[in-house]
């Protein structure tokens, strides 16, 4: 069985945000949609192991933030690859907060929706919520939402541990001297260097700047491991 055929279905990247009791978190989703018109209600999965499912079935509502495919991968870093339990991740970067209490990150977003829980199902490792939209804002009309395809095939992107779509599989990559992190799976190819750092195409890994981290998970360069050249 090729596991690879699940990352042909068409998926966004979003930021589902939530509150409860005075906490505020958020977490890279790919499984959000719209499942009715009226009234206009969306469903999210949720990990039932991350900090955010607690705050949502909690709080009895989440929002979803619709981010634009220029939003650097250290974001999809901070919201994908840290625990809510440990981090505050709205701490480190700019937000805003939803009539009903719910942070939006304020960079990089083309639009938000604000659902109130309505119903939730289980469904084993994860929680499927669906919401009613009270309340939704378009913040750019120029832009284009994230998809998880492109995600993958040109930030070389890795999945989440908890994500639905989340298989142990390596990402997709370009061959040469490829190395690994250790913590959040990205691979660094020297063919395609890390622009968004400043680092050109053509940079080995070894040329890197000791002080270089993990464009997806902020992990330092000895965090990295070189894999076998394909």
């Amino acid at each position: 069985m090729n596991k690879e055929a699940l990352f042909r279905i068409t998926y966004g990247l979003y930021v589902v945000g939530s509150a409860h009791e005075g906490r505020i978190n958020g977490y890279i989703s790919n499984t959000v949609f719209q499942v009715t018109a009226e009234p206009p209600q969306v469903a999210v999965s949720c990990n039932k192991d991350n900090f955010s499912a607690g705050l949502i079935a909690g709080g009895r509502a989440f929002s979803v933030a619709i981010l634009s495919q220029e939003v650097p991968a250290g974001v999809i870093g901070l919201f994908g690859f840290r625990s809510g339990k440990e981090t505050e991740k709205f701490s480190a970067l700019p937000y805003l907060t939803t009539p009903g209490g719910l942070p939006v990150p304020r960079d990089h977003v083309l639009a938000w929706l604000e659902c109130r829980v309505v119903q939730q199902i289980d469904l084993g490792s994860h929680i499927l919520f669906v919401g009613e939209m009270t309340d939704a804002e378009v913040l750019r009309d120029e832009g284009t939402p994230l998809t998880y395809e492109w995600y993958r095939r040109v930030k070389k992107g890795a999945t989440p541990r908890n994500a639905p779509s989340y298989t142990g599989e390596e990402p997709p990559d370009g061959g040469g001297s490829l190395y690994r992190c250790s913590v959040c799976g990205h691979i660094y190819n020297p063919a395609e260097g890390d622009p968004d750092s400043g680092i050109p195409p053509g940079t080995p890994f070894e040329a890197l700047p000791d002080n270089w981290k993990c464009p997806v998970c902020g992990a330092a360069k000895r965090d990295f491991f070189p894999l076998e050249e394909k």
